[in-house]
């Protein structure tokens, strides 16, 4: 199966769960409709579209790239255009580009399979893309555009094309910011310290479109070259505070909980073991993550790839609420990719019988949350 026929495939049954039903939580055609018109706040159809009202305007806080991807269709569509396909085309984006890395890396087809078929079910990567909201949305992009940089990475290394990549990751989730950094040092790896310089401008250089777009957003929004969306949200926001910010360590430990603990409800009625609403722990939902913690060599990607894994981790384990309405942790998209890769570099020497039995642990679980979810929580 090529790269291509995979992200198809992918796509194919996000399509089939989702049934393109056009989500209601369309923030970001609401922005590209803006964008159309040559504005950044957005016609504020009411308060089932979380959006900041700031001077009199309603504007969108999530990064703004998947409003841009959907520009093509907002200006033959107008606001009647359809969210849940785009999700449903990252989805598959980042399923082949998955694969596609599997087969740079040398990782058997067999075990590619079933590394692939984690990321799609036993991620949050379909759950989202079945849905489609803003937040969800913006989660498949992240996560898309990681894997696509990751891929760029891990072969031609052309510097300018992992710039665009990473930038459009920032652009949908703000937290790829912090593996920027590492996406640079990883250019400098290899080659002559005149190559590794070249690379290193020439990553730069493609980042500064991205650069200036930001600040024009922000100036265009704020009146500031700072971004103030989400410290304002929160201090909007009934679960959060009126001062300081939404960063805080204090919201640590509740983080940790929701990463690594929250076990699903239990129930005296089939099917048993329910999801709760707000999310289910990776140790329950993702158990097959383990395999990156065997992942050796090469051993600078290696590190790379962890440094990446934690930094994004940071905002994530710091930030005041875990996700609200999810299955699994959504959050956990942000740095999945990275995890993803060593997963596929362990699983070059180390596919045992135990991975093979995690990683179909953790796609029925996705398959039990994406089932429940439609049939109890929020039908399609």
């Amino acid at each position: 199966m090529s790269s291509l026929a995979a992200g198809a495939l992918a796509f194919l049954l996000v399509v089939i769960a989702s049934r393109l039903h056009p989500t209601a939580y369309n923030n970001y055609v609401l922005l590209a409709d803006a964008f159309r018109h040559g504005r950044v706040w957005i016609d504020w159809p009411g308060p089932y579209i979380d959006a900041l009202s700031y001077a009199g305007r309603y504007y969108v806080i999530e990064a703004p790239l998947p409003a841009i991807l959907l520009l093509p269709a907002v200006a033959i569509f107008g606001t009647a255009a359809n969210q849940s396909l785009l999700a449903a085309l990252l989805g598959g984006v980042a399923v082949g580009s998955g694969w596609d890395i599997a087969r740079r890396l040398g990782v058997a087809v067999p075990a590619r399979a079933w590394l692939c078929g984690f990321l799609l079910f036993g991620t949050d990567l379909f759950w989202c893309a079945m849905y489609g909201d803003v937040w969800f949305i913006a989660h498949v992009a992240a996560a898309a555009f990681t894997l696509l940089a990751l891929g760029e990475l891990l072969g031609a290394k052309r510097a300018w094309l992992v710039a665009i990549y990473a930038g459009c990751a920032v652009e949908s989730r703000f937290s790829l910011l912090l593996a920027v950094p590492v996406y640079a040092v990883w250019l400098a790896f290899d080659g002559a310290p005149a190559e590794r310089i070249r690379r290193v401008a020439s990553f730069a250089g493609a980042l500064v479109p991205f650069a200036a777009f930001w600040l024009w957003y922000n100036e265009a929004r704020w009146g500031q070259f700072y971004d103030i969306g989400y410290t304002a949200w929160y201090h909007q926001d009934q679960v959060g505070e009126t001062t300081g910010s939404p960063f805080r360590l204090a919201y640590v430990p509740n983080q940790l909980y929701s990463f690594f603990v929250r076990f699903p409800d239990v129930v005296a009625h089939a099917p048993f073991l329910v999801p709760t609403y707000n999310g289910v722990a990776l140790t329950w939902t993702s158990p097959a993550l383990l395999l990156a913690l065997f992942a050796r060599v090469p051993k600078r990607v290696v590190l790379a790839l962890w440094a990446a894994t934690l930094l994004v981790f940071l905002p994530n384990v710091t930030y005041y609420v875990n996700g609200f309405a999810q299955f699994g942790m959504r959050h956990a998209l942000d740095f999945e990719p990275f995890l993803f890769v060593l997963m596929l570099l362990a699983a070059r020497d180390r596919w045992q019988t135990i991975w093979l039995a995690l990683c179909a642990w953790s796609m029925l679980a996705g398959a039990w949350g994406i089932w429940y979810w439609k049939a109890f929580y929020r039908a399609l």
